[in-house]
């Protein structure tokens, strides 16, 4: 295991919650990805008030750097205003349509779509950090 603070944020019909999934007692909430984000360093921070410093957990008493994990939803939703469906659609192979029945809860993902989606994605980031202009 990394030693990182694994979020987990995922998305509901109309907000986003996330939870420490190494770590117990660290929840929030939000309208967007961003108030989670900014939710989430809050509730470490209450964290550390409420809690004696001997019953830290480990990711919270090392100061282990956050990782976030996305739901397919959230990550979709979040991505909305960047990515059209068929940019994502041309980047995965998975057809507009479908794309739109996962952002909106419609159907959820199976392995494998989900594995298209982040390794697009993935190799997007690599092909941006190689590039120079």
């Amino acid at each position: 295991m990394s030693n990182k603070l694994i979020i987990n944020i995922c998305a509901s019909s109309d907000s986003f919650g996330a939870f420490g999934e190494n770590c117990e007692g660290i929840y929030a909430s939000g309208n967007s990805v961003a108030e989670v984000k900014k939710d989430v360093l809050e509730a470490i921070k209450i964290y550390k008030e409420i809690t004696p410093e001997t019953k830290w957990a480990q990711p919270i008493k090392e100061n282990w750097p956050i990782e976030w994990h996305y739901d397919v939803q959230s990550l979709l939703i979040f991505y909305q205003g960047i990515f059209t469906n068929a940019a994502l659609e041309r980047m995965t192979g998975i057809n507009q349509k479908q794309l739109w029945n996962y952002a909106n809860g419609v159907s959820k993902p199976r392995k494998q779509a989900k594995e298209k989606i982040q390794n697009a994605l993935h190799s997007l980031g690599h092909e941006l950090l190689e590039l120079s202009l």
